[in-house]
């Protein structure tokens, strides 16, 4: 009887039953993109019938891949820009072409992309739901996304995957608990190839250690690393460090294992794809790591996690999990969001969290096992 009575009470934006299909837009990083894979799910969990689409950049496709809810993901590849202007061009108008085929009712705009009011004009959908962007206050933005949902007045004040949701109470959904999580759906064959990469090392018998960001300034401090690892597997641990196949990423993780030789250390660093790290982390008793997309794949496998923060807002994108464990400094100037203090590429209030406290945190977690 009171849902009744809210639901009574609460505004009506759009007629459900005559929605039939969805596209929702997230053009944004990996992370950014995972965080949005509980709106998927609550669309379906309260419209059974809506068939609802998905579209992102390709290299974050695998975010998303194999979600239950999302019946096409659909990209747009920024290699397109390399094959000259007019092949460019014809990618997007075949995409255009594609999304408008699609017949879709309402277009979701996560991001405040242009792109997202481009293609609700070309589709030619009858609502359209975006955030009110402070940058998007003109008449063909609001015209495109007359549903505009509130952001944070101000950063680190709320989660990312709450404002996310935000586009969906705006259409008049009460979002429930079981809504919110994360959802990344890996296959049998997908944990069976991470095994594989790994010799000796049985599931939730190791730790994963993904110590570099794509982003210098999130990044904790090289001789932090090297003895976080040696006291790790000093205490008996396995340990199996990951990282992206960049020159960057590879070098500092050269330089943190220099030197350092065990049985216990696997370094698998530039060789996983996205579904491979995640299904290693899935496998995995803890990750430990700075603010990057693996701390939220944790999240959404449900691992357990420590995650440092530094110049970045922790409420904003902190792991979605209460298995998560998130460290931070005592600097009263953070989170700046500043690539490292003076734009130097070094934060302080990152590099300060000490190996103690860190290992502590990790002592804690697995505790909990």
């Amino acid at each position: 009887m009171e849902t009744s009575c809210l639901q009574d009470y609460l505004p009506h934006p759009i007629d459900w039953a005559q929605v039939k299909r969805v596209l929702v837009i997230k053009l944004r990083h990996h992370g950014d993109v995972l965080l949005s894979s509980p709106v998927f799910q609550t669309l379906k969990n309260h419209h059974p019938h809506l068939a609802v689409d998905a579209l992102v950049y390709a290299d974050t496709a695998p975010m998303l891949q194999a979600h239950p809810a999302i019946d096409t993901l659909h990209v747009i590849d920024k290699k397109w820009k390399k094959l000259g202007a007019i092949k460019h061009i014809s990618k997007e108008i075949e995409l255009l072409k594609t999304l408008r085929g699609q017949e879709y009712d309402l277009v979701i705009n996560l991001t405040e992309s242009r792109r997202g009011a481009w293609i609700k004009w070309a589709t030619k959908a009858r609502y359209g739901i975006a955030g009110n962007y402070k940058n998007r206050q003109d008449k063909s933005w609001k015209k495109a996304f007359p549903l505009r949902y509130h952001l944070p007045r101000v950063g680190n004040t709320r989660h990312t995957v709450e404002v996310h949701l935000d586009a969906l109470r705006k259409a008049g959904l009460i979002i429930r608990p079981q809504d919110k999580p994360l959802i990344l759906e890996l296959s049998e064959q997908e944990h069976q190839t991470a095994r594989q990469l790994r010799t000796n090392v049985d599931d939730k018998n190791f730790i994963v250690l993904h110590p570099t960001s794509r982003w210098l300034f999130k990044t904790w401090r090289i001789e932090h690393y090297r003895s976080l690892i040696q006291q790790l597997l000093a205490d008996g641990h396995q340990v199996v460090i990951t990282a992206a196949p960049d020159k960057v990423e590879m070098g500092l993780v050269e330089g943190i294992l220099d030197g350092i030789d065990h049985p216990n250390l696997h370094n698998l660093a530039g060789q996983l794809s996205l579904r491979s790290l995640a299904a290693t982390i899935a496998q995995a008793k803890l990750m430990v790591g700075v603010d990057s997309v693996p701390m939220h794949i944790a999240a959404a496998v449900d691992t357990p996690c420590v995650a440092l923060f530094g110049p970045s807002g922790n409420i904003e994108w902190a792991p979605w999990s209460d298995k998560a464990r998130v460290l931070t400094s005592n600097h009263t100037c953070r989170p700046c969001g500043y690539d490292g203090c003076g734009g130097g590429k070094i934060s302080e209030c990152l590099t300060a969290i000490s190996v103690e406290t860190v290992y502590a945190a990790i002592l804690e977690q697995l505790s909990h096992d």
